[in-house]
């Protein structure tokens, strides 16, 4: 039984790959066989190793040096693979055959879904995720995506990368609509904003990046994405539907990940959409500015004004089988602490998972500051909705997503179908 349960997990994991739509701020490159270390972790004289996806970055060494400083530890590090497929397999398989080589490694939000309640992960509540640390991060996060079933913390996230709602401003101008912050606004917002080949909304509509939309919209209209039976959900799904039948946004998105998004943004193709990162892709194209492109607070599609948003990251895992625990705590305790999420953030540009450490550590000037506090402590913010055979629901759904936006099914048959999902993946 045991080998079954190692190989179906393996089977998972070597289906997933980062084309879901994950947001990551984390470099995903890594290299297949290089060691980074210091002097003495080369030597193998080292306190732990770390399985890195980070070690491409040009500032990984100044940040690897960092932290020996800070904790007096002498780190090994493992370059990740750059293929995802490849590093999904690779740390499935470390973590699977109890491999004691690797002490600390960094996973994704897939992984974690994964990987949480396998056993192959240590418990971190008492050690380095405790109260008073943890009520710093997004409670929502915490409690989907690294939460074991026995109520164990099993990472510390890396960074916060929010599902942001973007707006051009231009065409709010254009069209004299002030403010998207009630459904009201929003609609009104798609009518006046589409026609003559502009949309009122974007998407990536693409079967497996689209769950993050559907996702979205169930939460903002108050909905639960594992209960189709709610009739938030259904209502969340009709707007949907109804935005593609009054030319509100294209059908041909089911085609667009989010590498397709950006450009037709950048030509004002759309009047607003939700994106992960901080508008690097903008900024290129000098469309990112308070007149132009820029973030903006998710509306309210619920009577009581609650607003919803995502949160993704990858997270420090501790292995079970690491032979030097006491080292690896140290490490992820500082990783959790001010210090190491400010050379976090310095050295890959990832935002603080904790918002009192975001307030102190990330400048006034960062585009991302005000709005990002305003998602901390306006918003209820939610780790993405995954189960353990992570790709073949999110592909299902987004095929039967696909089917209802085309017409092929009904609303009311896309719910009855969303639930057959959730009870066969579950």
């Amino acid at each position: 039984m045991k080998k079954k349960i190692v190989n179906f997990m393996l089977s998972t994991v070597l289906v997933s790959s980062l084309l879901i739509g994950c947001g990551n701020n984390a470099n995903q490159s890594g290299t297949t066989s290089t060691n980074k270390s210091s002097a003495n972790s080369k030597a193998g004289n080292y306190d732990l190793t770390l399985y890195s996806v980070n070690t491409t970055d040009p500032d990984f060494e100044s940040w690897l040096q960092n932290v020996e400083t800070a904790t007096g530890l002498k780190i090994n590090v493992i370059a990740a693979p750059t293929d995802s497929d490849t590093r999904q397999q690779k740390i499935t398989t470390i973590l699977s055959t109890g491999d004691s080589s690797v002490d600390i490694l960094e996973i994704n939000d897939e992984m974690s879904a994964s990987f949480k309640n396998s056993g192959w992960l240590e418990g971190l509540n008492d050690t380095v995720m405790t109260d008073d640390i943890r009520g710093e991060f997004a409670k929502g996060y915490l409690e989907q995506m690294i939460t074991n079933k026995d109520g164990n913390i099993i990472g510390v996230p890396g960074y916060a990368g929010y599902l942001a709602f973007w707006v051009n401003q231009k065409i709010m101008d254009e069209v004299g609509i002030k403010s998207l912050d009630t459904k009201e606004d929003f609609k009104k917002y798609m009518a006046a904003a589409s026609g003559n080949g502009r949309y009122g909304y974007g998407g990536s509509w693409e079967k497996t990046y689209v769950f993050n939309e559907i996702a979205q919209f169930v939460n903002m209209f108050g909905g639960d994405y594992f209960d189709w039976t709610k009739p938030e959900n259904k209502e969340a799904i009709q707007f949907l539907h109804d935005m593609v039948k009054n030319n509100q946004t294209p059908i041909d998105q089911i085609a667009d990940k989010y590498e397709q998004m950006n450009p037709k943004a950048n030509d004002g193709k759309y009047g607003c959409w939700f994106m992960w990162g901080l508008g690097t892709d903008y900024a290129k194209a000098d469309m990112l500015g308070a007149d132009k492109i820029h973030m903006a607070m998710v509306p309210s599609m619920t009577a009581d004004g609650k607003r919803a948003i995502f949160t993704d990251s990858w997270s420090y895992v501790l292995n079970t089988a690491s032979k030097n625990k006491d080292a690896a705590i140290k490490f992820l305790k500082y990783m959790a602490a001010e210090g190491g999420m400010e050379a976090s953030y310095k050295a890959f540009d990832r935002y603080p998972a904790r918002k009192d450490v975001a307030a102190k550590v990330v400048p006034d000037s960062d585009p991302a500051k005000e709005m990002y506090s305003r998602y901390a402590s306006e918003c209820n913010v939610n780790g993405r909705p995954m189960l353990p055979q992570t790709m073949e629901f999110i592909t299902d759904m987004g095929t039967i997503y696909q089917s209802c936006m085309k017409d092929e099914i009904s609303v009311d048959d896309f719910c009855k179908k969303a639930q057959e999902l959730v009870n066969k993946y579950k």
